[in-house]
């Protein structure tokens, strides 16, 4: 068989080994990410569970990077901090190696029931989840394939002239062994798909076990390299995450790199009687050296490299948080419809957080009025349009997959979240700014109590902002029902402020006469600003056949039966 041959079909192997890999990792994505969501945001109790939550999820997604993406999410939408999104990540380091240890078992008799089995289930099935289920076993079933076709592409590579010249030379040069191993974890985006590549070729005698080990190290450093590619574009918090993950592994890989290189005769057979045993022995225990020695350190981590990302300036919302400079939209993964609505609800976060900055800035234009500052609002209008624009479009992307009717409900009511954001943005710039104006020019001053009702109306809203945005990530029905019961507060609050008004011009209040309509007008334009922040608890009042279609109904019922 020639080189190009062998090498053909080595190269199609891996492909396949990749693919296959992806398929069980999209059914489980596309069948029970929302579980997996559920329990990995549940996992907050301490790190240790934390950490047996990461490894459970990674075993069931076949992958520690499809967990550092969900975590990072969570962490961007503050549901998670980053010491525990830490802690999860090293137990999902573990739990992606364990999937390489049950791979590594010979399971080649399995391979004609996961294909029948697979293609049924997924070919006659009538629910998602069963079709998803065939997926899985049918991806299970082509990565066992994989396996056996680069276990024979390897076998002629054991007479080539060229590979041994380049086996010694990487064995004389750890570091590049390391590097080399690192860019192609990159590059395949998998650590399973690697490792399970390693030893295969040492099971042919073609990589001598100590430069194996080393070549495992490389991977297991360039997997925390992929996701940090892809979180770039998250915010602090979630960037935070894997490059805890990352440092850690990289350090602790160039450590023991070091120790190998050093050990003239390294204590193999304590891994294992033959080298693919040992290599996959020393892969779950260098993860589960990983996590014994960096569970104690995640919060440093964390807090540390929060931290040092935060040092940089830009627009913060009343919590400080920086907007994010790149978009959390990623085109790659709207194929995923799960993953990506998790990416449209970040970017929405980061909308709603450009809506606050504008939001708190504006009242102290009240107090204070000038053009720099105005002029900045202004702009940041310009880019909360910005975030309407590319989150809808996104989410119209995302309409034309397949989705399950939770999934396309999820999308409708991220769509109209975000054009309720975006009409916010539109009267603080368009009516509340207009009235800041009107008032320097005309060199007006609000009375005392009109000031303190309308500052008193702007905290809440400020406050039923945050319970707005809290609905929208977790849709917890009792944040819902206070949001609503808020809108009724604030009416009332309305209508109180302006009996209060009309009492001051009706005494003859001089400041109160000269801005009687800029003081009005502000009161109605917080009080739309708030109806448009409160419709975002309708869609889980709705879910759970809380929400009212008309008030006309009630009101009547009540009307008739006090006659």
């Amino acid at each position: 068989m020639t080189g190009s041959i062998v090498l053909l079909n080595l190269v199609a192997a891996i492909a396949l080994l990749l693919w296959a890999t992806r398929m069980v990792r999209t059914g489980v994505e596309r069948a029970y990410l929302d579980p997996l969501q559920r329990v990995v945001q549940q996992s907050q109790k301490n790190r240790l569970i934390a950490a047996g939550t990461g490894m459970m999820v990674a075993v069931s997604l076949q992958s520690s990077t499809a967990v550092a993406l969900i975590v990072s999410g969570f962490a961007a939408s503050g549901l998670l901090t980053t010491p525990v999104g830490l802690a999860v990540m090293l137990g999902a380091d573990l739990g992606s190696a364990l999937v390489v240890q049950i791979l590594s078992l010979n399971l080649s008799q399995m391979v004609p029931i996961c294909l029948i089995v697979g293609a049924g289930a997924f070919l006659n099935g009538r629910s998602r989840a069963v079709r998803q289920f065939g997926r899985i076993v049918m991806g299970v079933g082509l990565l066992l394939i994989s396996l056996g076709m680069i276990s024979n592409a390897t076998g002629p590579l054991r007479e080539s002239q060229l590979l041994p010249v380049i086996i010694q030379y990487l064995s004389s040069d750890m570091i590049t062994a390391f590097l080399v191993a690192a860019f192609f974890t990159w590059l395949a985006h998998s650590s399973v798909a690697s490792v399970l590549l390693i030893m295969a070729f040492a099971a042919q005698g073609i990589l001598p076990v100590p430069l194996a080990l080393v070549l495992v190290l490389g991977a297991n450093s360039g997997s925390g390299i992929i996701a940090i590619v892809l979180t770039r574009k998250l915010s602090v918090p979630a960037r935070a995450i894997p490059m805890g993950n990352a440092f850690l592994r990289t350090t602790v890989s160039v450590a023991l790199v070091v120790a190998i290189s050093l050990v003239e005769a390294l204590p193999t057979d304590l891994l294992g009687d033959n080298a693919p045993r040992q290599i996959v022995n020393f892969h779950v225990a260098f993860n589960l050296l990983l996590l014994v020695a960096g569970l104690p350190f995640s919060g440093v981590v964390g807090n540390a490299l929060v931290t040092h990302l935060s040092t940089g300036e830009g627009w913060q919302d009343s919590a400080g948080n920086e907007l994010p400079e790149v978009s959390a939209l990623d085109p790659e993964i709207i194929d995923t419809p799960r993953l990506a609505l998790a990416a449209a609800t970040r970017e929405l976060m980061n909308m709603s957080r450009a809506v606050e900055i504008m939001l708190n800035g504006v009242i102290e234009l009240f107090v204070s009025a000038d053009k720099e500052t105005i002029q900045q609002l202004t702009d940041m209008d310009d880019v909360v349009d910005d975030y309407h624009s590319e989150i809808k479009n996104y989410l119209a992307e995302v309409s034309r997959m397949e989705l399950s009717p939770s999934e396309a409900q999820r999308c409708q009511e991220l769509t109209t979240a975000c054009i309720k954001l975006e009409h916010v943005g539109d009267v603080i710039v368009r009516n509340l700014i207009k009235h800041v104006e009107k008032k320097k020019d005309r060199g007006l001053e609000f009375s005392e109590d009109g000031w303190e009702e309308i500052s008193g109306l702007h905290e809440r809203v400020m406050a039923n902002t945050q319970l707005a945005l809290n609905t929208l990530i977790s849709g917890d029905l009792d944040t819902a029902r206070q949001l609503v019961e808020e809108k009724d507060r604030l009416r009332a609050l309305e209508a109180k402020s302006y009996e209060s008004h009309l009492e001051r011009l009706s005494s003859g209040n001089i400041k109160s006469v000269e801005s009687s309509e800029i003081h009005l007008d502000t009161i109605r334009d917080l009080k739309q600003i708030n109806s448009a922040l409160a419709s975002l608890a309708y869609p889980a009042l709705e879910h759970a056949n809380e929400l009212r279609k008309t008030r006309l109904k009630r009101d009547a019922a009540r009307n008739r039966s006090s006659k």
